[in-house]
């Protein structure tokens, strides 16, 4: 660490933001697994679905009402994993790009494995619509919250005179140390303005 520590309440509050979203994280999983893989009483299933659009099209034949109902659910079963994910990670410094593609990744693999697990639950049918809708909904909670819950958080933790954690320098100076979120490896110091010795 080289003696320099992260200071205070703010590495305390990346921690306890981090905590709430495996917790957060968690519970959705467990409210997820039992949605779709408990073994439901029906007389009759469908067919298992493996034509992309089939089954958007069949509910949007049946009126708004069953249509919005089939859309809306597959959209919003895994969409909160948008948020969670990232939430659970806590990095705060990482690219949009690439907190959008391990996010939306992570949906198609767990939607993914929601369906295969399905094949042996009675009562479930596979329906690759699923897939796709939740990973739209997935992506969409992601593009919707995240890149600007970051950058307001990295307001609230760099910027001594807002409130924030991280008290940098004396007012109207600047900072003595920014400390940069890298990973798993911790935060890195840098010194702004250090002179060159002749």
């Amino acid at each position: 660490m080289g003696g320099v520590q992260r200071q205070g309440s703010g590495g305390r509050a990346v921690i306890v933001f981090r905590a709430a979203g495996l917790v957060l994280l968690l519970l959705h999983l467990l409210l997820v697994a039992w949605l779709t893989l408990r073994p439901r009483d029906v007389l009759w299933v469908t067919a298992a679905n493996l034509e992309p659009f089939a089954g958007i099209e069949a509910s949007l034949a049946l009126g708004p009402l069953e249509a919005a109902r089939h859309i809306g659910g597959g959209l919003l079963l895994l969409a909160p994993l948008g948020v969670l994910l990232p939430m659970a990670g806590g990095r705060l410094a990482v690219s949009p790009w690439a907190s959008l593609a391990r996010t939306v990744a992570a949906g198609v693999l767990l939607s993914l494995g929601i369906e295969l697990l399905q094949t042996g639950v009675p009562g479930q049918v596979v329906d690759i619509d699923s897939i796709l809708l939740n990973t739209c909904g997935v992506a969409l909670a992601h593009l919707a919250v995240v890149p600007a819950g970051r950058a307001r958080l990295r307001r609230r933790l760099l910027h001594p005179g807002r409130g924030s954690a991280l008290r940098e320098g004396g007012r109207g100076q600047e900072p003595r140390a920014v400390l940069r979120d890298e990973g798993s490896q911790g935060a890195t110091p840098t010194i702004p303005r250090v002179g060159i010795a002749p």
